[in-house]
């Protein structure tokens, strides 16, 4: 059940802030010698399976910048447990967090954490939502390195984890090297916000890409769809504007399988590309052509 009445604090109530940190310390002493990659894994899992037992019990939901984009006390709890395991594992490490986390660090890392990506999906009752991460090295806004990335969706049960240098696979199966194939082969996963069906060059743009798919899929939670891209479920990933937590994560699931990652700037917008390399290249070429927007 999910109440959609009374606005929350961001702050979480006492008793649920008492039980996330009494996860958190027992989550802590059980994984206290875990590689970053291991810590990572365990870290998405159980972010997300603390999401769904609470969807579970009942959320409360607020609104932030519109009706669609949504925050729950299960996204908020989420973070806080997350955000909670690497102060104490990793305290040189920063963090960065969908819901309100920006802690620096001194190590020159940062843990890019979305603990429900697909909210509205998760309030919804749809399955279609994950819990992600990605370690990165320098500014999360223009990392010099993209270590790795760590995917958990609750429903299916899988756990996507790879980067560059680490094959990705999911569930511990190594996923196949992404084909070079072109766009009128494969899918397109794209969200299209209301809001900018209104500007033209925006709708322009989308219609250019749309056309040149053999179908679309717009079902609202990037990491998922990234993680389709590496599995080869979905052909490609095409979105503007896009938030860190929201790209990152499966960024590097998708580098971990040969493909290629790129940010286009076109009709006053970034663009972030996911797909193989020719795919990536025929989406950057349509939008490097586009008229510039007024």
């Amino acid at each position: 059940m999910v109440d959609m009445d009374q606005p929350r604090d961001t702050a979480l109530h006492s008793s649920l802030a008492d039980m996330i940190a009494t996860i958190t310390k027992t989550f802590v002493i059980a994984h206290d010698q875990d590689s970053d990659e291991h810590l990572a894994q365990a870290l998405v899992f159980n972010a997300g399976r603390l999401a769904w037992r609470m969807r579970e019990q009942g959320v409360s939901t607020d609104f932030k910048t519109s009706l669609s984009d949504v925050v729950t006390d299960a996204d908020r709890a989420a973070e806080q447990f997350v955000t909670g395991v690497i102060s104490a594992l990793r305290p040189e490490d920063g963090v960065l967090g969908e819901e309100g986390t920006h802690k620096p660090g001194t190590s020159g890392r940062t843990w890019v954490i979305d603990p429900v990506d697909g909210t509205y999906n998760f309030i919804s009752g749809s399955d279609y939502w994950c819990s992600a991460l990605a370690l990165v090295e320098g500014d999360p806004a223009d990392p010099d390195k993209v270590c790795f990335g760590a995917v958990h969706r609750p429903a299916m049960g899988y756990t996507w984890f790879g980067g560059k240098d680490i094959p990705t696979t999911r569930d511990g199966k190594a996923l196949p090297t992404l084909e070079n194939t072109s766009t009128e082969l494969i899918s397109m996963a794209t969200y299209l916000n209301p809001p900018f069906i209104a500007e033209p060059a925006l709708l322009n743009a989308w219609l250019s890409l749309a056309q040149g798919f053999l179908s679309w899929r717009m079902i609202g939670a990037g990491s998922v769809d990234l993680g389709g891209v590496a599995d080869g479920t979905l052909g490609a990933y095409v979105q503007h504007t896009v938030q860190d937590w929201d790209w990152l994560p499966g960024r590097a699931l998708v580098e971990g399988v040969g493909g290629t990652c790129i940010k286009v700037e076109a009709a006053g917008v970034t663009w972030c590309i996911a797909a193989n390399p020719q795919a990536a290249d025929e989406i950057a070429t349509i939008l490097r052509n586009l008229p510039p927007a007024n």
